[in-house]
């Protein structure tokens, strides 16, 4: 060992040394902050679904291809900070000597040509994620972008480190050619040896090189580990686990649908014996969630891809799904010691802590404490309001989330307690709550008219109870039994299914509201009160069947939704199928024929709950299929890259304030296709955007209708007048 390498030996050890003990107290504050959160027991099952997901979600980088630029670059980085660490820890035998190498894979040829490559595609896919993040920068020409709201100094250290090591691997192995020390063929190597030729003859050069590659690998890990908030270098690390822990791990797509209980010390509260005192009511601490739910917040890498499909954003709304999670991010850790040191709040707004505790507590941590979690800038809140409210659930944002951060169940927790404790939520909610518990329906509409959109038709509609057997129980939904546009879905569905002799009943006055904008405001009371009611009345109406035979067909996905995926949540058992699900099979059965195509060019929206969190995309696209002349123009975002409508969420009965209007924004999109028809498999996307096409003043020329209504129409052109549901009509 030379003078050179004993040097260079000597800085390896020490850097290292420094950067592996500073890394290590990082991740027990990681895991000390996480395990603040409140227990999650059903985290834990199903380790093999768990397993094959996430695997299939890293390796396979099953969520990040589906932006396939981005997707493959991020997939040969990733392979090559995994592979290529062997070829750092490879530089701590040439720092020692010239001729260092891995013990037993290092002379291995294959070894050469795998390194080799996966460095090449490492350093094209690195250059690639930086020129993204260039051409997208927040301060760019154009407005807000992705990475507006990121820590972008974080972002460009971390790629300049990741090219540099790369860069500094080609320099040592050019070193070693240079040197005649090299031990792979130039077949194998190409490169290497490119860059040998270019270097001198200098065998000191070798371990230097070595020292600087190990340098800046552990620079970077003195800086993530000083900076613990740094998701774009940690999410390298937790982002195995946090998709581990998905709630959902064997659900397609993004694990939306159903909403998670509201849960108090890991189990879903009781409210005929939960007492305000002892069990958590949603959300009001940071501590309040999981420890999930601190996982999802230290896992986020800011890539924006969120914040990107969000429709409150994409409008000039005040909600970013990113930001909010970085904030509370930033809160969770800026609180911690004061939580770790035994302080907090019990859930009468006691202080945990003593007074002896208190003194010698951390000052900034005691006023990070003293934040409210809600609250406006005049208030010091970590959340603003206004930003809660403008969720619509769309669950855009968990869809595009690469490391299945939860950002909806987040929100809908937050909610939770201020609707249920503090009794602040938008005004003009308090309308439809009121009319929830009062008339069984947002409206407020008289029980005894829920039958009215049976009346001139040309067959009768049995109810149940009135007919010894039916196939299925048709679940009308107060918007389909109250509101206009609705109703004539409604009457759609009934005469179709008259028409194909499906036999079917309805529940008629026995039926009310699933609860499902209860749920999404936060009212988890209201919904339970709901759900249970409509709970015993289907177990009474399915006596004696087994689930499969108890089937339900729903026009309104919210409906769909809850009563398929909540309902079993409270001993409700069902097979559910939207409308359009049902009708695709009839057509595809032969038992309903399309004879006369509609004309005029149509495009269809994909309904957020339909689609997005029930993976429904294929049913109604066949059945428009088969009605329309010429098929379907899609518009730019739809399928699982749907915009929302802006009615989810409980926003159908909350006026929209700030920023251009959601429905505006996605009846331009549908106009832009040319379309003369904008089909919809829900009333709430029909009354937005039919209120869109109004408010462009664009009634005349542009209808929105439903799924049902064109298959009706072309199977009967001669009642299309009937049935014509004319932007205008009902509004």
């Amino acid at each position: 060992m030379g003078s050179v390498q004993i040097v260079t030996t000597i800085l390896a050890a020490a850097i290292t040394a420094v950067a592996v003990w500073l890394a290590v107290r990082a991740v027990m504050k990681i895991v000390a902050v996480v395990r603040l959160g409140q227990p999650d027991p059903e985290r834990f099952g199903d380790r093999g679904t768990r397993t094959k997901t996430m695997l299939a979600e890293t390796a396979g980088h099953t969520r990040m291809l589906r932006w396939s630029v981005v997707g493959a670059a991020h997939w040969f980085v990733m392979v090559g900070f995994i592979v290529l660490s062997l070829l750092v820890l490879e530089a701590y035998f040439e720092v020692v000597s010239p001729t260092g190498g891995l013990p037993l894979i290092g002379g291995l040829a294959v070894y050469g040509l795998v390194t080799e490559l996966i460095a090449v595609l490492g350093t094209v896919g690195i250059v690639v994620l930086i020129a993204i993040r260039v051409r997208n920068r927040p301060t760019r020409p154009g407005g807000r972008s992705r990475f507006t709201g990121s820590t972008m100094w974080q972002g460009y250290f971390v790629e300049a480190v990741v090219l540099a090591v790369l860069i500094m691997g080609f320099v040592i192995r050019g070193f070693k050619v240079a040197t005649d020390h090299f031990e792979y063929p130039l077949w194998a190597t190409p490169v290497s040896h490119a860059v040998g030729a270019l270097l001198p003859d200098w065998s000191a050069g070798v371990s230097i090189a070595a020292l600087i590659k190990i340098a800046i690998s552990m620079t970077w890990l003195i800086v993530i580990a000083l900076n613990v908030t740094m998701g774009v270098a940690w999410h390298r690390f937790l982002a195995f686990f946090n998709i581990f822990f998905k709630r959902d791990p064997g659900r397609a797509g993004s694990g939306l649908g159903a909403l998670r209980p509201m849960m108090s010390q890991g189990k879903p509260l009781d409210f005929e014996e939960a007492d305000p005192e002892k069990d958590q009511f949603g959300v009001a601490q940071v501590e309040q969630f999981t420890w999930k739910g601190l996982l999802d917040f230290s896992t986020c890498t800011e890539c924006g891809r969120c914040q990107s499909q969000c429709p409150a954003w994409n409008t000039g709304k005040p909600l970013s799904p990113k930001l909010l999670v970085l904030s509370l991010r930033d809160h969770a850790y800026a609180k911690a010691p004061y939580l770790l040191a035994g302080g907090g709040k019990d859930l009468t707004g006691e202080e945990k802590a003593t007074a002896a505790q208190l003194a010698h507590m951390d000052v900034l941590a005691l006023a990070e404490a003293e934040k409210p979690l809600i609250g406006g800038a005049e208030d010091g809140g970590v959340i603003d309001p206004d930003v809660l409210w403008s969720c619509t659930t769309c669950g855009a944002c968990v869809e595009q989330c690469p490391v299945d951060i939860e950002h909806v169940d987040h929100i809908v927790d937050m909610r939770r307690y201020q609707v249920l404790i503090e009794s602040s939520f938008p005004s003009e909610a308090g309308v439809m709550l009121r009319n929830l518990e009062n008339k069984g329906n947002p409206w407020g509409a008289p029980q005894n008219t829920r039958e009215d959109w049976t009346k001139g038709l040309g067959f009768e509609v049995p109810r149940v109870g009135e007919v010894d057997d039916f196939e299925y129980l048709f679940w009308v939904g107060c918007a389909g039994a109250f509101e206009d546009r609705a109703k004539k879905t409604t009457r759609a569905v009934a005469t179709l299914l008259n028409e194909a002799g499906v036999s079917f009943a309805i529940l008629g006055e026995g039926e009310t509201c699933t609860g499902d904008p209860a749920r999404r405001i936060g009212n988890e009371f209201v919904f339970q009160m709901l759900a249970q009611q409509n709970v015993e009345t289907l177990n009474e109406a399915f006596d004696g069947r087994d689930k499969s035979k108890r089937k339900i067909v729903a026009t309104c996905p919210h409906c769909f939704n809850t009563l398929g995926n909540e309902y079993g949540q409270l001993g409700g058992e069902f097979e559910v199928v939207h409308h359009t699900q049902l009708l695709a099979h009839l057509v595809s059965a032969g038992r309903l024929t399309p004879v006369q195509p509609v004309d005029g060019g149509l495009t269809y929206h994909d309904p957020c709950y339909l689609g997005r969190h029930n993976r429904v995309f294929a049913a109604p696209r066949e059945v428009l299929g088969e009605s329309v002349a010429g098929g379907i123009t899609e518009m730019p975002r739809n399928s699982e890259r749907s915009f929302c409508c802006g009615a989810g969420g409980a926003r159908m009965w909350m006026e929209e304030k700030i920023g251009k209007r959601i429905n505006v924004d996605r009846v331009e999109e549908a106009m832009s296709t040319g379309a003369r028809t904008i089909a919809v498999g829900c009333p709430f996307c029909s009354t937005m955007l039919n209120d869109g096409v109004n408010g462009k003043g664009a009634g005349e020329q542009v209808e929105v209708v439903d799924v049902a209504s064109v298959l009706l129409r072309s199977l009967k052109p001669a009642d299309a007048a009937g049935e014509k549901e004319t932007a205008t009509s009902g509004s």
